[in-house]
Protein backbone atom coordinates (compact mmCIF):
# COMPACT_ATOMS: atom_id res chain seq x y z
CA UNK A 1 0.00 0.00 0.00
CA UNK A 2 0.92 3.51 -1.10
CA UNK A 3 0.57 5.77 2.32
CA UNK A 4 0.56 9.51 2.87
CA UNK A 5 1.33 10.76 6.34
CA UNK A 6 1.78 13.81 7.12
CA UNK A 7 3.75 14.76 10.34
CA UNK A 8 5.94 12.36 9.09
CA UNK A 9 9.35 14.04 10.42
CA UNK A 10 8.18 14.22 14.15
CA UNK A 11 8.46 12.08 16.84
CA UNK A 12 5.46 9.52 16.27
CA UNK A 13 5.71 10.70 12.30
CA UNK A 14 9.25 9.30 11.98
CA UNK A 15 8.68 6.06 13.62
CA UNK A 16 5.44 5.21 11.80
CA UNK A 17 7.21 6.23 8.47
CA UNK A 18 10.16 3.74 9.56
CA UNK A 19 7.02 1.02 10.54
CA UNK A 20 5.21 1.37 7.15
CA UNK A 21 8.17 1.25 5.45
CA UNK A 22 9.53 -2.10 7.11
CA UNK A 23 6.42 -3.85 6.84
CA UNK A 24 6.42 -3.27 2.43
CA UNK A 25 4.99 -0.56 2.60
CA UNK A 26 5.99 2.64 0.74
CA UNK A 27 5.78 6.13 2.07
CA UNK A 28 5.03 10.01 1.09
CA UNK A 29 5.34 12.44 3.68
CA UNK A 30 4.12 16.01 3.99
CA UNK A 31 7.26 18.28 4.41
CA UNK A 32 7.04 21.92 5.09
CA UNK A 33 10.40 22.50 4.52
CA UNK A 34 13.83 21.81 2.60
CA UNK A 35 15.34 20.19 6.02
CA UNK A 36 11.90 18.11 6.38
CA UNK A 37 12.32 16.87 2.80
CA UNK A 38 15.66 15.75 3.09
CA UNK A 39 14.80 13.65 6.28
CA UNK A 40 12.30 12.65 4.65
CA UNK A 41 14.19 11.04 2.01
CA UNK A 42 16.86 9.97 4.50
CA UNK A 43 14.05 7.67 5.98
CA UNK A 44 13.30 6.36 2.73
CA UNK A 45 9.95 8.35 1.84
CA UNK A 46 8.73 10.80 -0.99
CA UNK A 47 8.43 14.20 0.43
CA UNK A 48 5.57 16.15 -0.67
CA UNK A 49 6.46 19.91 0.11
CA UNK A 50 3.80 21.86 1.41
CA UNK A 51 2.50 22.31 5.22
CA UNK A 52 -0.43 21.92 7.00
CA UNK A 53 -2.18 24.92 5.74
CA UNK A 54 -1.08 24.28 2.21
CA UNK A 55 -4.32 22.47 1.20
CA UNK A 56 -3.89 21.71 -2.27
CA UNK A 57 -0.55 19.93 -1.14
CA UNK A 58 -2.25 17.97 1.44
CA UNK A 59 -5.26 16.90 -1.29
CA UNK A 60 -2.44 16.21 -3.45
CA UNK A 61 -0.80 13.49 -1.41
CA UNK A 62 -4.06 11.97 -0.42
CA UNK A 63 -5.17 11.73 -4.13
CA UNK A 64 -1.93 9.57 -4.97
CA UNK A 65 -2.30 7.42 -1.71
CA UNK A 66 -4.03 4.09 -1.29
CA UNK A 67 -4.58 5.44 2.26
CA UNK A 68 -3.65 8.54 4.77
CA UNK A 69 -2.28 8.74 7.97
CA UNK A 70 -2.73 12.15 9.69
CA UNK A 71 -0.41 12.82 12.27
CA UNK A 72 0.53 16.45 12.16
CA UNK A 73 -0.42 18.99 14.53
CA UNK A 74 1.34 22.71 15.01
CA UNK A 75 2.91 22.43 18.66
CA UNK A 76 2.68 26.36 19.87
CA UNK A 77 1.11 26.36 23.24
CA UNK A 78 2.41 29.32 24.00
CA UNK A 79 -1.05 31.33 24.67
CA UNK A 80 -4.69 30.44 23.92
CA UNK A 81 -4.87 32.16 20.50
CA UNK A 82 -2.26 30.08 19.38
CA UNK A 83 -3.42 26.69 20.19
CA UNK A 84 -6.82 27.76 18.71
CA UNK A 85 -5.09 28.42 15.44
CA UNK A 86 -2.92 25.30 15.27
CA UNK A 87 -6.71 22.92 16.28
CA UNK A 88 -8.19 25.42 13.20
CA UNK A 89 -5.66 24.70 10.60
CA UNK A 90 -5.72 21.05 12.02
CA UNK A 91 -9.22 20.92 11.55
CA UNK A 92 -9.36 22.08 8.18
CA UNK A 93 -6.50 19.79 6.81
CA UNK A 94 -8.55 16.97 8.45
CA UNK A 95 -11.32 18.24 6.81
CA UNK A 96 -9.52 18.45 3.13
CA UNK A 97 -8.12 14.51 3.17
CA UNK A 98 -11.89 13.34 4.31
CA UNK A 99 -13.22 14.84 1.18
CA UNK A 100 -10.16 13.75 -1.18
CA UNK A 101 -11.17 10.46 -0.10
CA UNK A 102 -14.82 10.18 0.00
CA UNK A 103 -16.30 7.35 -1.57
CA UNK A 104 -12.86 5.20 -1.87
CA UNK A 105 -13.17 3.22 0.75
CA UNK A 106 -8.94 3.44 1.64
CA UNK A 107 -8.34 3.63 5.08
CA UNK A 108 -7.90 7.38 7.03
CA UNK A 109 -6.17 6.85 10.31
CA UNK A 110 -6.22 9.95 12.21
CA UNK A 111 -5.05 11.07 15.55
CA UNK A 112 -6.85 12.65 19.30
CA UNK A 113 -5.84 12.13 22.43
CA UNK A 114 -7.14 9.97 24.78
CA UNK A 115 -10.45 11.15 26.74
CA UNK A 116 -10.74 11.74 30.67
CA UNK A 117 -13.53 10.44 32.57
CA UNK A 118 -14.27 11.08 36.49
CA UNK A 119 -12.71 8.42 38.49
CA UNK A 120 -11.78 5.69 36.25
CA UNK A 121 -9.76 5.27 33.03
CA UNK A 122 -11.56 6.06 29.87
CA UNK A 123 -11.71 3.51 27.55
CA UNK A 124 -11.94 3.54 23.52
CA UNK A 125 -16.19 3.80 23.85
CA UNK A 126 -16.13 7.00 25.60
CA UNK A 127 -16.30 9.99 23.74
CA UNK A 128 -13.82 12.90 23.36
CA UNK A 129 -14.45 16.46 24.89
CA UNK A 130 -15.81 18.80 22.35
CA UNK A 131 -15.47 22.02 24.32
CA UNK A 132 -12.25 22.89 26.25
CA UNK A 133 -8.89 23.78 24.64
CA UNK A 134 -8.82 21.01 22.36
CA UNK A 135 -12.23 20.50 21.88
CA UNK A 136 -11.91 21.62 18.48
CA UNK A 137 -9.47 18.12 17.98
CA UNK A 138 -12.32 16.23 19.07
CA UNK A 139 -15.40 17.90 16.50
CA UNK A 140 -12.36 16.88 14.17
CA UNK A 141 -12.19 13.58 14.61
CA UNK A 142 -15.82 13.01 15.04
CA UNK A 143 -16.37 13.95 11.57
CA UNK A 144 -13.90 11.92 10.40
CA UNK A 145 -15.12 8.93 11.83
CA UNK A 146 -18.45 10.11 10.50
CA UNK A 147 -16.72 9.64 7.11
CA UNK A 148 -17.44 5.69 7.54
CA UNK A 149 -20.22 6.36 6.21
CA UNK A 150 -19.25 8.11 3.12
CA UNK A 151 -17.15 5.26 1.71
CA UNK A 152 -13.86 6.07 3.89
CA UNK A 153 -12.51 3.35 6.20
CA UNK A 154 -11.97 5.87 8.73
CA UNK A 155 -10.43 5.26 12.07
CA UNK A 156 -9.08 6.99 15.23
CA UNK A 157 -5.77 6.46 17.31
CA UNK A 158 -6.17 8.36 20.40
CA UNK A 159 -2.45 9.09 22.29
CA UNK A 160 -1.74 9.51 25.80
CA UNK A 161 -0.70 12.71 26.58
CA UNK A 162 3.04 11.46 26.49
CA UNK A 163 4.06 9.88 23.25
CA UNK A 164 8.17 9.30 24.91
CA UNK A 165 11.20 7.69 23.10
CA UNK A 166 14.93 8.30 24.76
CA UNK A 167 13.47 10.34 27.86
CA UNK A 168 11.56 12.75 26.26
CA UNK A 169 8.80 13.58 23.63
CA UNK A 170 4.47 14.40 25.44
CA UNK A 171 4.10 16.28 28.43
CA UNK A 172 6.56 14.65 30.34
CA UNK A 173 9.14 16.34 27.61
CA UNK A 174 7.30 19.60 28.31
CA UNK A 175 7.39 19.25 31.61
CA UNK A 176 11.30 17.84 31.48
CA UNK A 177 11.85 21.44 29.44
CA UNK A 178 10.47 23.65 32.06
CA UNK A 179 12.57 22.19 34.69
CA UNK A 180 15.49 22.60 32.69
CA UNK A 181 14.14 25.91 32.31
CA UNK A 182 13.28 27.13 35.81
CA UNK A 183 15.91 25.04 37.99
CA UNK A 184 12.29 23.14 39.37
CA UNK A 185 10.82 19.58 38.67
CA UNK A 186 7.44 20.97 39.07
CA UNK A 187 3.64 19.09 39.32
CA UNK A 188 0.40 20.56 39.78
CA UNK A 189 -1.55 20.06 43.56
CA UNK A 190 -0.46 17.49 45.19
CA UNK A 191 0.85 15.51 42.29
CA UNK A 192 -1.25 12.29 42.54
CA UNK A 193 -3.28 12.97 39.10
CA UNK A 194 -2.61 10.69 36.98
CA UNK A 195 -1.12 10.66 32.86
CA UNK A 196 -0.85 7.99 30.17
CA UNK A 197 1.93 7.16 28.36
CA UNK A 198 3.22 5.06 25.28
CA UNK A 199 6.36 4.61 24.14
CA UNK A 200 6.64 6.08 20.07
CA UNK A 201 7.52 2.69 18.63
CA UNK A 202 4.53 0.83 20.21
CA UNK A 203 2.55 3.80 18.94
CA UNK A 204 4.11 3.17 15.45
CA UNK A 205 2.96 -0.54 15.61
CA UNK A 206 -0.48 0.71 16.69
CA UNK A 207 -0.77 2.99 13.51
CA UNK A 208 -0.08 0.54 11.28
CA UNK A 209 -2.42 -2.14 12.55
CA UNK A 210 -5.46 0.51 12.31
CA UNK A 211 -4.20 1.04 8.57
CA UNK A 212 -4.45 -2.46 7.81
CA UNK A 213 -7.15 -3.71 9.81
CA UNK A 214 -9.33 -1.01 11.65
CA UNK A 215 -12.89 -1.56 10.63
CA UNK A 216 -14.70 1.89 9.36
CA UNK A 217 -15.51 4.73 12.17
CA UNK A 218 -13.44 2.45 15.21
CA UNK A 219 -11.53 4.35 17.58
CA UNK A 220 -8.19 2.56 19.16
CA UNK A 221 -6.06 3.53 22.10
CA UNK A 222 -2.13 3.32 21.82
CA UNK A 223 -1.83 3.27 25.53
CA UNK A 224 0.58 1.54 27.25
CA UNK A 225 0.87 2.93 30.82
CA UNK A 226 -2.60 3.61 32.04
CA UNK A 227 -1.63 6.50 34.00
CA UNK A 228 1.87 7.22 36.30
CA UNK A 229 1.45 9.99 38.77
CA UNK A 230 2.52 13.57 37.71
CA UNK A 231 4.65 13.54 41.13
CA UNK A 232 6.44 10.43 39.97
CA UNK A 233 7.66 11.68 36.36
CA UNK A 234 8.62 14.98 38.23
CA UNK A 235 10.48 12.90 40.65
CA UNK A 236 12.16 11.12 37.93
CA UNK A 237 13.07 14.19 36.20
CA UNK A 238 14.45 15.98 39.13
CA UNK A 239 16.30 13.75 40.30
CA UNK A 240 18.09 13.28 36.56
CA UNK A 241 18.33 16.98 36.10
CA UNK A 242 19.97 17.69 39.51
CA UNK A 243 17.14 20.30 40.63
CA UNK A 244 14.12 20.26 43.46
CA UNK A 245 10.85 18.96 42.83
CA UNK A 246 8.05 20.93 44.00
CA UNK A 247 4.30 21.83 43.52
CA UNK A 248 4.40 25.20 41.14
CA UNK A 249 1.23 27.14 40.32
CA UNK A 250 -1.01 26.32 37.09
CA UNK A 251 0.40 29.23 35.11
CA UNK A 252 3.32 27.71 35.19
CA UNK A 253 1.88 25.60 31.82
CA UNK A 254 0.20 28.38 30.40
CA UNK A 255 -3.11 27.05 28.35
CA UNK A 256 -2.08 23.40 29.18
CA UNK A 257 -2.92 24.03 32.86
CA UNK A 258 -6.32 23.15 33.05
CA UNK A 259 -5.14 19.64 30.92
CA UNK A 260 -2.05 19.10 33.44
CA UNK A 261 -4.02 19.30 36.32
CA UNK A 262 -5.97 16.82 35.25
CA UNK A 263 -6.71 12.95 36.33
CA UNK A 264 -6.97 10.83 33.03
CA UNK A 265 -5.82 7.31 33.09
CA UNK A 266 -6.70 5.39 30.40
CA UNK A 267 -7.00 1.92 29.11
CA UNK A 268 -5.90 -0.04 25.66
CA UNK A 269 -7.55 -3.74 26.91
CA UNK A 270 -10.08 -3.68 23.88
CA UNK A 271 -7.22 -2.61 21.69
CA UNK A 272 -5.10 -5.06 22.48
CA UNK A 273 -7.41 -7.92 22.39
CA UNK A 274 -9.19 -6.65 19.48
CA UNK A 275 -5.97 -5.64 16.97
CA UNK A 276 -2.94 -7.34 18.63
CA UNK A 277 -1.09 -5.06 19.81
CA UNK A 278 1.28 -5.41 22.59
CA UNK A 279 3.85 -2.85 23.55
CA UNK A 280 6.99 -3.93 24.34
CA UNK A 281 9.69 -0.73 24.86
CA UNK A 282 10.39 0.69 28.10
CA UNK A 283 7.74 2.20 29.95
CA UNK A 284 7.62 6.00 30.60
CA UNK A 285 9.39 6.48 34.06
CA UNK A 286 12.05 3.58 32.91
CA UNK A 287 12.12 6.40 29.66
CA UNK A 288 12.79 9.13 31.85
CA UNK A 289 16.28 7.47 33.17
CA UNK A 290 17.77 8.77 29.85
CA UNK A 291 17.25 12.14 30.75
CA UNK A 292 20.71 14.07 30.30
CA UNK A 293 21.03 16.01 33.01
Amino acid sequence: MHVFVTGGTGLIGSAVVAELLTHGHTVSALARSAASADAVEAAGATPVRGSLADLDAVRAGAAAADGVIHLAFGNDFSSPEALARAVAEESAAVAALGAELTGSDRPFVTVSGTPWVPGRASTEDDPLPLDGPVGGRGRSVNATLALAARGVRSSAVRMPRTVHHHGDGGFAGLLTGIARRTGVSGYLGDGSQRWPAVHALDAAVLFRLALEQAPPGTAWHAVADEGDAVRDIAEVIGRRLGVPVEAVPEQTYGPLGPIFATDQPSSSAHTRATLRWKPVHPSLLEDLENIRP
